[in-house]
């Protein structure tokens, strides 16, 4: 993935996972877990600053077409 070609959240490198088309535009994903937990772990925040502060300054943060995408995996309950 060549760092040119997307928009990146500093500071978030180890939370970055790939990236995603968008309509005709390719994207960086990150893990929002990841990120809560390099907030949690970096910046000394509790689990809801963390959270509060990553939903409003990161993930609600729209910086054009290029903008990164944040996933959460889904897990499947068992039957």
């Amino acid at each position: 993935m060549n760092s040119d070609e997307y928009l990146l959240a500093d500071g978030f490198d180890e939370a970055l996972i790939g990236s995603a088309e968008i309509g005709e535009e390719t994207v960086a994903v990150y893990d929002y877990d990841k990120i809560i937990n390099i907030l949690i772990e970096r910046d000394e925040m509790d689990p809801e600053d963390a959270k509060e502060y990553a939903d409003f300054n990161i993930k609600g943060a729209y910086v054009g077409p290029k903008t990164p995408i944040f996933m959460s995996p889904i897990t499947k309950k068992s039957n």
